[in-house]
């Protein structure tokens, strides 16, 4: 669920490189506009709502080449190319994502949306309440992901799709494509969710309430009433700490950080930073506190808290009985957050729904974030199954087409 990672970028990736996508701007799309709010999971209304999003590609004329990217907890729209020339990164999956790459966006129309209760554009507790004309902060309703994914389906329908190719999307991202198709299951062709579960566990749960109450602890957190002060980004930097260390692996963390010691040959018996690995969770955490709010954090946590398919349809079995989408599954080998029996255990509820399912089970070192990393067999992965997806679909339009 980081996006903080530094990786590589090949030249021909790089702005103006033959596989980048280039210049891209951030877009903005409103509704809920009063009368008409809506209402969400929690009884609450919600409106205007603004969705932030990119899109890269062209929509084809038969409009059946869409592909809806799911951002994690920390991401945003921005998933691939640059907003300036001057952007040393560029977004967080371009890996995947431009021409000649995994996701072709010479072959396929590209969405990334900012979620609801996030920070980067779409609307949140930092968002300015239009009945007091100052920002939400506390007052901002509870959200879930069935929120998050309606107010999505509001853009796909804005956007003239009526049924998206494929959704994907990793960690809570794979929430959002788990919802989407139980849901929506006649707007789907295809699903991939990577690195992700039906519910989350009681240690996700718990490693969730650690951060939240590392923010809520902090002084400046102020019961959420903090803009236009200092805000709580000491708490905010120990929840990403946290956080991250969720997302790697015991084996990369050996071998990255070992027990080297940050700039001194020996212990100074004190407690400042010795460790490497000391070091790196500090950069993590005071990178993380100069991009994200700490109410947003609040809110996304707790949705993922909130999700579980089994518990709102009696069981996993039938939350998928209406399921049309075929499927691609995705688990890593080093990921202990969402370890691999959790990805089984949706293929085999798909699979005993009769749903097209693969499942793959990655072999990387890299713990919950190597879908962050390069990696071959993901990438082959999904474009083979893109491709495949696209050509059935193609040609079962062309049949019931000449079906008289």
């Amino acid at each position: 669920m980081s996006i903080d990672e530094v990786i590589p970028v090949d030249d021909d990736s790089r702005l103006g490189g033959a596989h980048s996508v280039g210049l891209v701007e951030t877009k903005v799309f409103t509704f809920a506009e009063p009368p008409n709010e809506m209402e969400l999971e929690c009884g609450q209304k919600l409106g205007p709502i603004t969705l932030a999003y990119e899109t890269y590609g062209e929509l084809a004329p038969e409009r059946d080449n869409a592909v809806l990217i799911c951002h994690a907890l920390s991401g945003d729209a921005h998933v691939a190319g640059y907003h300036t020339p001057q952007d040393k990164k560029p977004g967080w999956w371009d890996l995947y994502v431009g021409p000649g790459k995994a996701i072709d966006t010479t072959k396929y129309f590209v969405i990334c949306s900012n979620i609801i209760g996030g920070c980067k554009g779409s609307t949140g507790p930092s968002s300015l309440n239009p009945k007091t004309g100052k920002p939400y902060g506390p007052d901002f309703p509870v959200v879930t992901i069935s929120d998050m994914v309606r107010a999505q389906k509001e853009l796909i329908d804005h956007l003239g799709i009526r049924r998206l190719l494929s959704i994907k999307g990793g960690s809570v991202g794979g929430f959002h494509v788990l919802e989407w198709v139980v849901r929506y299951p006649d707007c789907v062709a295809s699903a991939i969710p990577i690195a992700t579960t039906a519910r989350l566990s009681a240690q996700g749960i718990a490693f969730d309430e650690v951060g939240r109450q590392a923010i809520m602890a902090d002084p400046n957190w102020a019961e959420g009433e903090y803009y236009g002060k200092e805000p709580p980004w000491a708490g905010l930097a120990i929840a990403r700490m946290i956080a991250h260390i969720t997302y790697l692996s015991d084996e990369q963390m050996h071998v990255k950080f070992g027990r080297r010691l940050q700039g001194r040959k020996a212990f100074g018996y004190d407690f400042k930073t010795e460790f490497e690995v000391e070091s790196y969770l500090r950069y993590q955490g005071d990178s993380f506190v100069r991009r994200f709010d700490a109410n947003s954090y609040l809110y996304i946590s707790k949705a993922m808290d909130y999700f579980d398919l089994p518990a709102k349809y009696g069981s996993l079995l039938q939350a998928f009985q209406d399921v049309k989408a075929e499927f691609l599954v995705i688990s890593i080998s080093s990921d202990w957050l969402f370890p691999t029996y959790q990805s089984k255990e949706i293929v085999r509820a798909l699979k005993a729904n009769g749903v097209p399912t693969t499942f793959i089970e990655l072999d990387a070192p890299y713990g919950h974030d190597s879908f962050f990393h390069p990696n071959e067999t993901l990438g082959g992965a999904l474009s083979g199954f893109l491709a495949n997806v696209q050509r059935r679909v193609r040609e079962g339009d062309r049949g019931r087409a000449a079906t008289p």
